[in-house]
């Protein structure tokens, strides 16, 4: 497959376990993953994976409401590694677009990867607002476009014409609900996706027989029926 798999999650233990087994191409992090990791130091958090994961693309995110402090949080992440991108979120919680922060992060060639994007409205605008040279991530929340009985894919193929003649600026599928999404992904001519610990796993039965697979789940039931000692 061509689709760089980006793993998604805050434990370091998991995140390196992940690099050393050399199935991902990058990681991707976020304030929530954190927090439910139990991260106390954003900072300290972030220069511990940096010291074990030197060359594959990492992605930290501000979160700051204030834009213009949006910045100086940015740019104090970007001084911490040459593979780190840094997460925009596409607009602050009072709805006010992020893209001149953008296009000021990228004019002064900081990677930026553009977060929580869900309209098309919003990937013109990001796709407008990243300077061509300068390496960026535009990150569409695709599985949480389909929770709204919306289908992702016509979103992430705009994204893909849209971007498609300028390599610097990569379109990544993120929120995948299941493993088919990866092949979806690939399908749609996005250049990344990412993935939790369970969709990594679950990307081992890729091409496995359906009959097999078929015969290991009724084994499945019977063996947990009869060590839970069910009676009918």
């Amino acid at each position: 497959m061509k689709i760089k798999v980006f793993a998604d999650g805050a434990d370091i233990d998991e995140m390196i376990k992940a690099y050393e087994s050399g199935s991902v191409s990058g990681f991707t992090t976020n304030p929530t993953l954190m927090k439910k990791s139990g991260i106390k130091d954003y900072l300290q958090f972030a220069k511990d994976v940096l010291l074990e994961i030197k060359d594959l693309p990492i992605s930290f995110e501000v979160f700051s409401d204030d834009i213009e402090d949006m910045r100086r949080q940015a740019e104090i992440l970007a001084s911490l590694g040459e593979n780190v991108y840094v997460k925009i979120p596409v607009t602050n919680t009072l709805g006010q677009s992020t893209s001149e922060l953008v296009k000021k992060l990228s004019s002064s060639k900081i990677k930026t990867n553009i977060t929580a994007i869900f309209t098309k409205e919003q990937i013109k605008t990001v796709i407008d607002s990243v300077v061509d040279q300068t390496p960026a991530v535009i990150s569409i929340f695709a599985g949480r476009i389909a929770n709204t009985g919306l289908d992702p894919i016509p979103f992430m193929k705009y994204a893909v014409d849209l971007s498609k003649d300028n390599p610097e600026k990569e379109i990544l599928w993120a929120s995948p609900r299941e493993a088919l999404n990866i092949i979806q992904a690939e399908d749609c001519g996005c250049d990344i996706i990412t993935v939790t610990p369970d969709i990594l796993s679950a990307m081992k039965t890729f091409n496995k027989d359906l009959e097999e697979f078929s015969l290991e789940t009724v084994k499945m039931f019977y063996d947990d029926a009869v060590s839970a000692g069910f009676d009918i």
